[in-house]
């Protein structure tokens, strides 16, 4: 069974593995090896089991038959956190759980890909967290996460990246992007900055006034 890197003071973020589409072993692994938490959804606990991850925290609601002392014998030690909210995600109760336990960042897989609606809420549910979680989507195509009203971050030339708003954002600023924003606005279903590029290897630098706005790093 792989374990993971445990760093003190947690100092790198924890891991959430939800239950969509897998992503490749390879970022798994860079993943696993330096989180000092790793955190499953009780609807993929099995999937994780077959690929002899160790978890630390297994939680949800768990609606279906589950044998709580299989997964004690199987993982010990592990903290199994069953939460019984209709009106709350699984996702949504991995997160809480950390806030709660003072952790400042995860870094979460598996999310996106299968279910739509899946996909869509966990997209867009971020935004609940701003302040109190930094959270990062990470799949075999893009990593996704809230941008603060000023970013800069050095990118390749050619770094496909996409702006998506959830709700309405407002006041954008753009640099070194091939299709720039001044001053504009962008709204989701109406007008979004999906697939946009790096324009020459350097920062790029976004900022913006109102609004929750998504940064997509996606590749091919």
């Amino acid at each position: 069974m792989s374990s993971h890197h445990i760093v003190r003071d947690d100092q790198e973020p924890a891991l959430i593995i939800a239950n969509g589409e897998s992503c490749n072993r390879e970022l798994l692994n860079q993943l696993l090896e330096w989180s000092p938490l790793v955190v499953v959804l009780d609807s993929a606990v099995d999937r994780v089991l077959e690929l002899g991850i160790k978890i630390d925290v297994l939680i949800g609601d768990f609606d279906r038959g589950f044998d709580y002392n299989r997964y004690k014998e199987l993982q010990y030690p592990i903290e199994i956190i069953k939460i019984e909210d209709q009106n709350s995600t699984d996702l949504d109760k991995a997160y809480n759980y950390l806030i709660e336990k003072g952790i400042p960042a995860v870094n979460v897989v598996w999310a996106t890909g299968r279910r739509m609606d899946h996909t869509f809420t966990n997209l867009t549910n971020m935004v609940k967290y701003a302040g109190q979680l930094k959270v990062v989507l990470l799949d075999d195509y893009s990593k996704v996460f809230l941008l603060p009203k000023h970013y800069k971050k050095w990118y390749p030339a050619g770094t496909t990246i996409s702006l998506i708003p959830i709700g309405h954002v407002e006041n954008i600023y753009t640099e070194n992007l091939d299709y720039p924003l001044c001053n504009e606005s962008l709204t989701l279903g109406f007008r979004t900055g999906s697939s946009n590029a790096v324009t020459k290897d350097g920062t790029v630098s976004i900022r913006y006034e109102k609004g929750y706005l998504l940064m997509m790093e996606c590749n091919d």
